[in-house]
């Protein structure tokens, strides 16, 4: 079977060099190289004579690299370039969680981010968890919301590069939040995604009432748009990549055609296809094969 293996690091901390490569090479001999970003990216092109999975080699390269901080992505060579990106946000395409800042403009930052950690590890579930967090940002006032996403909330390195770069591909583009649109909507902008889909705060008399309107979004819902844009697009499952950090995205990382865990939870990082640890969201364009000359800032 053919099959490719990726070495991606962060472009910030550029540890794909040469010991590193050879590392690979002394299990992989035969192996045809390609430099996809110099000392941040290569693909290692080999055939698999045995029945082994691409996870089994993932788990088995990443053991040979030991320490370094490197990711390692094995996958078929088949249907690399993907033509739908479904994105969490929150600890994804941005590097905070929302309703945490919300939270510490109240002083309560620490009893909701722990309620919020528990609810990404998948150890309670995410839709009263919501509902609990909501009702104590009771009385804030909404203009608080243009304060935290001027001062706080930042994009996640790599994060324009990856859906302008897929777009200039022909890729279709969705965020899927269980935060709310009053963040999606400026977040969609500043990254020019197609679209975006979160939860509404209820608000009266410009203040957050302390209730979330209903259905709320979480872990069905994201799977859900992520089936309905297969068909609204007309694409194959195998050309969809999904990624995300929480346990409210492992419906939708299972269903795509590669599921991407991004700086993730232990517990998704062990369900996903691929895990990201190290690198930044390029790392999900080194992946597909796109090259430094690719990219679009």
């Amino acid at each position: 079977m053919d099959l490719v293996a990726t070495l991606i690091a962060a472009p910030a901390e550029p540890a794909v060099d040469t010991a590193a490569i050879a590392l690979i090479q002394r299990i992989l001999p035969e192996a045809d190289l390609a430099v996809l970003a110099d000392n941040v990216a290569v693909d290692l092109a080999f055939v698999d004579p045995s029945d082994r999975s691409a996870r089994d080699w993932q788990d088995e390269l990443r053991a040979i690299l030991g320490e370094r901080p490197i990711d390692v992505v094995v996958q078929t060579p088949v249907a690399r370039r993907k033509r739908l990106l479904i994105a969490d946000m929150d600890s994804t395409l941005i590097g905070q969680e929302c309703i945490d800042e919300l939270a510490d403009a109240l002083g309560i930052k620490s009893a909701i981010a722990g309620i919020t950690e528990r609810a990404m590890r998948g150890e309670i579930e995410f839709e009263p968890a919501l509902r609990e967090r909501v009702s104590l940002l009771k009385g804030l006032p909404i203009s608080v919301v243009d304060e935290v996403l001027a001062e706080r909330i930042t994009l996640t390195p790599g994060a324009r590069a990856l859906v302008q770069t897929m777009k200039a591909h022909g890729a279709y583009s969705s965020l899927v939040s269980g935060g709310f649109t009053v963040f999606s909507g400026p977040i969609r902008e500043r990254l020019g995604i197609d679209e975006h889909q979160s939860n509404i705060l209820h608000v009266a008399d410009d203040k957050v009432t302390g209730t979330v309107a209903e259905p709320i979004l979480g872990r069905d819902a994201k799977r859900a748009r992520l089936e309905e844009l297969i068909v609204e697009l007309d694409i194959p499952r195998s050309d969809t990549l999904a990624v995300g950090d929480g346990a409210n995205d492992l419906a939708m990382l299972d269903g795509a055609g590669l599921g991407v865990a991004f700086h993730a939870k232990p517990k998704v990082a062990e369900a996903a296809d691929v895990r990201i640890d190290h690198g930044d969201l390029s790392a999900l364009l080194y992946l597909q094969g796109y090259g430094a000359a690719d990219i679009v800032e």
